[in-house]
C-alpha cells in the first residue's frame, strides 16, 4: 500500500520542527484499558473507540505523527496474555487506526516496533533471528496497512536496534530509531548512547535519539551530546516525570521511605505542562528535530508542548485564560491593589 501522507517524513523535517505523542500504554492504562505489569495492548481489539479517541485528543493537541499502538504487540508480549493468536489481527487493526485519525488533520502515520526483551547479547545470532521474526511480521503487515515511517524505540542494545533498522531499510521505510536510557552512561551491551546514536545513524537511521526513561532534566544533557555528534536528525521523547542526577530514569524513582514507585505510583514526580513546554523550547534551541513525550505525558502536555514550539493547535481554543476564573482572575482593583480574586498581594498562594 502506499503511503498514507501526503507530505512525507523528509518534507516535514524541512519545514521545522516535527511534534510527537506517545505514552499511550500509560495512558490508557489510567483509563482503565490496558493492564500494568504486561502492557500489551490489548485495547485495539478490546475497546478500538478508546484508542481512536487518545488518537484524535492527541492530533488536536498538536501532534504530527499517529503512532500505531504495537508496542509490545509483538509475538512473545502476546504469548503472556494468551492472544498470540490474535497477533495479526491485533496489528492491521492498530495501523488501520492511526491512518484513520491522521487523516482527520493530515498527520503522519509511523508504525511502532520496540524492545523484544528477547535478544541476548551474549547469544546475537540465535536471539536475533527470534527478533528478526517479529520485526518482519509487525512491519510487514504495517506496510501492507500503508505507514509514512517506522519509529523503532525504548532499545536497551544497540544490536537489538541494528536488526529493527535492517528490517525497515529493507521494506523501505524511514527509520526513527531511538534508546531507552535507563542506565547512567551505557546501553546494556555496554555503548555509550551518543557512540549508540553514532551508530544507528552510519547504519541509516534518518532519526536517532532517546525516548522513555529520562525525564527533562536528565534527559536534556545527553541530547546536546547526540547533537553534537550525528548528522541526521535527533528526537527527544522523555517521560514527564522529574528525574534527578542521582535518579536519573523514572524506573528509579522512589517515594520518601524507599518504596519503588515504578509503574503505577510515579504521581508525585509528574512533570506539569509547563514544565514540559519549558523541556520543548530548550530541545529546539540545542537543535533537536522531533521533540515529543513518552510515557506519563497527555493530551494537555502535548498541547502546552506544541503551544510552546508556536504552533495553534485545535485544542488551543480551550487553552487556560486564568484571568477569567472567578477567584483567581486579576479584575479586581481594591484601593488601587491589584487583588487576584480576593488575595492581596501578600496572601497569594504559593
Amino acid at each position: 500500500m502506499s503511503r498514507p501522507s501526503q507530505r512525507s517524513l523528509e518534507q516535514r523535517l524541512a519545514d521545522g520542527v516535527i511534534v510527537g505523542a506517545e505514552g499511550y500504554v500509560f495512558e490508557l492504562e489510567r483509563r482503565g484499558y490496558v493492564k500494568a505489569g504486561p502492557y500489551v495492548p490489548e485495547v485495539i481489539l478490546d475497546a478500538p473507540d478508546a484508542l481512536r479517541q487518545l488518537h484524535r485528543e492527541f492530533l488536536r493537541a498538536g501532534a504530527d505523527v499517529m503512532v500505531a499502538l504495537t508496542y509490545y504487540a509483538h509475538r512473545e508480549k502476546l504469548k503472556d496474555v494468551g492472544r498470540a493468536d490474535e497477533l495479526e489481527q491485533l496489528n492491521r487493526q492498530a495501523v488501520r487506526i492511526a491512518n484513520e485519525v491522521a487523516r482527520e488533520g493530515g498527520a503522519l502515520v509511523a508504525a511502532n516496533i520496540c524492545n523484544t526483551w528477547s535478544y541476548d547479547p551474549e547469544d546475537p545470532i540465535a536471539s536475533g533471528r527470534v527478533v528478526r521474526a517479529q520485526y518482519e511480521e509487525q512491519l510487514g503487515w504495517a506496510v501492507e496497512q500503508g505507514v509514512d515511517f517506522v519509529i523503532a524505540e525504548t532499545f536497551d542494545h544497540v544490536g537489538e536496534a541494528l536488526i529493527g533498522l535492517d528490517v525497515c531499510k529493507q521494506l523501505g521505510l524511514p527509520a526513527m530509531v531511538t534508546f531507552a536510557s535507563v542506565q547512567h552512561g551505557a546501553t546494556y551491551d555496554g555503548y555509550d548512547y551518543v557512540d549508540a546514536c553514532r551508530i544507528l545513524a552510519e547504519h541509516g537511521a534518518r532519526i536517532v535519539g532517546l525516548n522513555c526513561s529520562r525525564g527533562p532534566a536528565t534527559m536534556l544533557p545527553l541530547l546536546e551530546r547526540i547533537r553534537a555528534a550525528v548528522d541526521v536528525a535527533v528526537a527527544a521523547q522523555p517521560v514527564p516525570y522529574r528525574t534527578s542526577p542521582g535518579a536519573p530514569a523514572l524506573e528509579s524513582l522512589q517515594s520518601d521511605d524507599g518504596r519503588r514507585l515504578f509503574p503505577v505510583e510515579l504521581e508525585s514526580f509528574q512533570c506539569t505542562r509547563f514544565e514540559m513546554a519549558e523541556f520543548a523550547r530548550r530541545a529546539r534551541e540545542i537543535g533537536v528535530d522531533y521533540i515529543g513525550i513518552c510515557c506519563g505525558g497527555g493530551p494537555h502536555h502535548v498541547r502546552a508542548m506544541a503551544e510552546a514550539l508556536g504552533r495553534d493547535t485545535p485544542a488551543s481554543r480551550y487553552s487556560p485564560a486564568i484571568e477569567l476564573h472567578p477567584v483567581l482572575g486579576a479584575a479586581r482593583r481594591d484601593g488601587g491593589e491589584l487583588l487576584m480574586g480576593g488575595w492581596s498581594a501578600e496572601e497569594q498562594p504559593a
